[in-house]
């Protein structure tokens, strides 16, 4: 008589590496964890319900091993969810951005004035929110503007140099170490620079469906 064959995650060695297949494990453990308090159950009433033991349930919950197909399917009808539902978690895309010093993308961005130099730090391709980093450096050169107006929130924080900000009908004098957080559709830039050069950091975030 011919055995079942299970297949499992991981079968065939060569289709992932350790690392990855360590983020898969963990992903979908995550997901049985959460599911499972979800429904309010123990370990114990899932391992009745999906006929897999209670060990094997919590090596899985704590992504030490890679359960076979059966099993993952096994786990979904027990928990009602979707089998990709367990997956979700490994699936979902995680932006890193790494800019070594002096590396930022020199951009221009719409209503940029002479002598503002914008650095790009970082930028996120996905999701609802978009977020940009800027290093900006003003100088000599640079023209004071106070009436950029822009969608979104935005965080300043000094790095170096003193200038006076304006948003809306408030100027705040600003210095290293100082920070400004406000609502980028009022009013708002450089109103008089005090101490020259002027480095500071704005982070600007803004919905993507603007």
């Amino acid at each position: 008589m011919n055995k079942r064959k299970e297949t499992r995650l991981d079968q065939d060695p060569h289709s992932a590496d350790g690392a990855e297949r360590r983020l898969l494990e963990q992903a979908l453990g995550r997901s049985v964890h959460q599911f499972r308090e979800k429904m309010g159950l123990t370990i114990q009433e899932l391992s009745k319900a999906s006929g897999i033991s209670a060990g094997m349930l919590s090596k899985i919950e704590n992504g030490s091993t890679s359960p076979s197909l059966s099993t993952i399917h096994s786990l979904s009808r027990a928990l009602n969810v979707p089998v990709t539902a367990l997956f979700r978690g490994f699936e979902e895309t995680r932006d890193a951005t790494f800019v070594k010093a002096g590396t930022g993308l020199k951009i221009e961005r719409r209503g940029t004035r002479a002598g503002h130099q914008y650095e790009l730090l970082g930028h996120t391709p996905h999701g609802s929110i978009t977020v940009e980093p800027y290093l900006i450096t003003l100088s000599e050169q640079s023209d004071v503007f106070p009436i950029f107006q822009h969608p979104g929130l935005e965080f300043i924080f000094m790095l170096e140099g003193e200038l006076v900000y304006r948003h809306g009908d408030e100027t705040y004098f600003l210095e290293p170490g100082d920070a400004l957080f406000f609502d980028s559709e009022a009013a708002h830039g450089p109103e008089d620079l005090r101490k020259l050069p002027i480095r500071f950091l704005s982070v600007i975030s803004y919905g993507n469906d603007r």
